[in-house]
C-alpha cells in the first residue's frame, strides 16, 4: 500500500499523485471521467484537485463542469470521507477575482455544485495583486471558521505576495495557506525554483505543481515526425523544438529503459523528489493512461538518475 504523504502543515494526508480534473467535462464526458475516477481511488488516490473554472473555455461550457461531474461521482460512490478535494476560486465566468464578497460568493457555488458541505483544500487560483491580502486572507478565513473550508492554498502567484499574505496570517492569527500549486516541471523550471521555492521551503507549504508533464510533452509521445491527436498537442510540440526538450527526452528516455518504466512516470517521480513537492498534479482522460501516473507512487530515482535529469533540464 503507498503511502500517503502529509500536506504541508495541514492535517491531510495525500497520495502522492494529485489527479487533475481539469480534463472533467472536457476531453472527457461524465462516464469517461467516473471510470477515471475509480481507478485512481481503486489504485489508492485520494486527492482530486479541480477549479470552478474547468472547463469556461469549452464551447457550451459555463464553467464548473468538473466540479459538478465530482460531486455527482461523490454521491454515487458514497466516499465524500476517503476523498481530498482541491478547488480554485478567481477564474468562474461569473465569480471573477479575489475580491472578499467573490471568493465567499464562489465557494457557495462550488460547494453546491461538489454535494458537500466543506472543501478540503481551497486555491485562489490567480491572484489579484490589486486586492490587498488583508481582504483575501480574511475572506478566505471566513470560510475556514465557518466550516466551509478545510484549509486554504494559493496559486499563480509571486513569491512577495504569497510571503506577504503568509506574513499576514501570521500577525493575525488568520487562516494560513499550507500549500502552492505552481507551475514547474522538467522543462519549465524557473516558474518554480528560486523565489517562490525558498518562500515554500522556508515556511514548510507543500507544493503540488500543474502542468506536471508539460501538457504532455513529458509524456515522451511527443517525437520528431509524430502526430498527437489532442487538446494540448500545440502546447506540447513547441517543446521539441528547443535543444532543452530534446535532452530531457533522451535522459528520460535512458533512465525508463533502466526501470523497465514508462517515460511519464520518471517524469514526474523526478518532480516528486523535489523539495517542497508533495504530489505532482497529472490529468487522465481515459484509463489506460492512468498506470503511467501512478507508478509514480512506487519508483524510486537513484541520485545518480535525479541528477542526470536535472542537467538535461538546465
Amino acid at each position: 500500500m503507498t503511502s500517503l504523504r502529509k500536506l504541508g502543515s495541514s492535517d491531510l494526508e495525500v497520495f502522492p499523485l494529485a489527479l487533475g480534473g481539469n480534463v472533467f467535462g472536457w476531453t472527457a464526458d461524465q462516464e469517461q471521467s467516473f471510470a477515471v475516477l475509480d481507478a485512481y481511488t481503486a489504485a489508492g488516490g485520494n486527492f482530486v484537485d479541480s477549479a470552478d473554472s474547468y472547463s469556461a473555455w469549452v464551447e457550451g461550457n459555463q464553467g464548473g463542469e468538473s466540479e459538478t461531474i465530482i460531486g455527482k461521482w461523490i454521491k454515487a460512490r458514497g466516499n465524500r470521507s476517503d476523498v481530498v478535494i482541491a478547488t480554485k476560486v478567481s477564474q468562474h465566468p461569473d465569480y471573477q477575482g479575489l475580491s472578499a464578497a467573490n471568493i465567499k460568493a464562489a465557494a457557495d457555488a462550488s460547494l453546491r455544485r461538489l454535494g458537500t458541505d466543506h472543501i478540503d483544500l481551497y486555491y485562489t487560483h490567480f491572484d489579484q495583486p490589486e486586492v490587498p491580502v488583508e481582504e483575501i486572507i480574511g475572506a478566505l478565513d471566513e470560510l475556514v471558521r465557518a466550516g466551509k473550508v478545510r484549509h486554504i492554498a494559493a496559486s499563480n502567484i509571486s513569491a512577495e505576495r504569497l510571503q506577504e499574505s503568509l506574513d499576514f496570517s501570521d500577525r493575525e492569527g488568520l487562516a494560513r495557506y499550507v500549500a502552492l500549486q505552481p507551475h514547474y516541471n522538467l522543462v519549465s523550471r524557473d516558474t518554480y525554483e528560486g523565489g517562490l521555492e525558498n518562500v515554500a521551503e522556508r515556511s514548510g507549504l507543500a507544493a503540488v505543481p500543474y502542468y506536471a508533464l508539460a501538457s504532455g510533452f513529458l509524456t515522451g509521445k511527443y517525437r520528431p515526425g509524430t502526430t498527437v491527436d489532442s487538446a494540448r498537442a500545440q502546447g506540447a510540440v513547441r517543446h521539441l523544438e528547443t535543444e532543452r526538450g530534446q535532452r530531457v527526452l533522451t535522459a528520460l528516455d535512458e533512465v525508463a529503459r533502466a526501470h523497465d518504466a514508462e517515460v511519464a512516470t520518471v517524469a514526474l517521480a523526478w518532480l516528486a523528489a523535489q523539495p517542497t513537492v508533495t504530489a505532482p498534479i497529472a490529468s487522465a482522460r481515459t484509463v489506460e493512461q492512468l498506470p503511467a501516473l501512478l507508478g509514480v507512487a512506487e519508483l524510486r530515482l537513484t541520485e545518480e538518475e535525479l541528477g542526470k535529469l536535472t542537467r538535461a533540464s538546465a
